[in-house]
């Protein structure tokens, strides 16, 4: 069963936001991972490029599929994990730690995220339905 830290805030298209003030870190949720398969490539923006929520910032490539990554607030890149770029399965290994895939600062309201048992409920609702 996959993982739900309760420190964190998720959206419905699966990336977890790790908030420390008016800075977050973003990256893949453990159950994302698991639906895209061993991860190979990961194309992340540049640090100061924008992004509103629900935009897409890069893409994650798999074994089955290369996926869209969209923001799930509005902000400002202020870093990405380069070591990705050597290790993308670090998104398999470790997807709420070394998996990271960059971090912003929030311009905008994390009030449609969802909480880690929110999360849990609707990954849930959508493997039985």
């Amino acid at each position: 069963m996959a993982n739900f830290p309760e420190d964190l805030s998720y959206s419905k298209d699966h990336e977890w936001l790790r908030r420390d003030g008016d800075r977050a870190t973003i990256g893949l949720t453990d159950h994302a991972q698991r639906q895209l398969g061993d991860i190979v490539y990961v194309e992340l923006p540049k640090e100061g490029e924008r992004f509103e929520a629900d935009e897409p910032f890069g893409s994650v490539e798999s074994v089955k599929a290369v996926s869209e990554v969209c923001l799930p607030v509005t902000g400002t890149v202020l870093s990405v994990n380069g070591s990705l770029d050597e290790e993308p399965e670090q998104i398999n290994t470790d997807p709420y730690g070394a998996g990271w895939l960059l971090t912003i600062r929030l311009s905008g309201s994390t009030d449609a995220l969802l909480t880690a048992a929110q999360y849990e409920e609707y990954v849930r609702e959508g493997l039985s339905g």
